[in-house]
């Protein structure tokens, strides 16, 4: 699997940062299998850093490898994903005990439906409704060191 991550800077060695933003899958290594996705993070990253420079890292794992770790895979925004993402984004973590944690993105196109979510406008079938007909990246979120030793480095594409 050939997987990409956004960033400001070429990331040969991924590490875990011990502060992050609040994200989907909570603390971890973002990637995505979507090279367009991946372009979009970094501009925004170059952008939101007011840096010039924006680059797309680009790894290798191996599928075999990765099913002998802990992994949790969303497949569609559903209930169970929805209150996963925003357990995490409220910073109430539900269940850390993942190597990765892998599906939809739940970004700009998401937004409007989970804060009305949030604000109660919205119950989770109703928001899930609403999810639904868009077509949602993917994303990786690598967890724990053991997950990180599956990445092979490739190369760094700069934008």
């Amino acid at each position: 699997m050939i997987l990409y991550h956004g960033s400001d800077v070429r990331v040969a060695a991924p590490k875990l940062l011990k502060n992050q933003r609040t994200l989907d899958f909570g603390k971890g290594f973002y990637m995505t299998s979507d090279l367009d996705q991946a372009t979009k993070w970094a501009k925004r990253t170059a952008a939101r850093l007011r840096r010039t420079e924006a680059f797309v890292s680009v790894y290798r794992a191996d599928d075999e490898e990765l099913s002998q770790l802990r992994v949790l895979r969303f497949h569609n925004p559903d209930v169970y994903w929805l209150r996963f993402v925003v357990a995490n984004r409220t910073g109430r973590t539900l269940d850390e005990d993942w190597d990765v944690v892998a599906g939809p993105v739940a970004d700009d196109q998401t937004a409007t439906a989970i804060d009305l979510f949030l604000d109660g406008n919205y119950d989770e079938e109703e928001t899930i409704r609403r999810l639904l007909p868009q077509r949602l990246k993917d994303q990786y979120a690598f967890k724990t060191e053991e997950a990180l030793a599956l990445l092979r480095y490739e190369e760094a594409i700069k934008l």
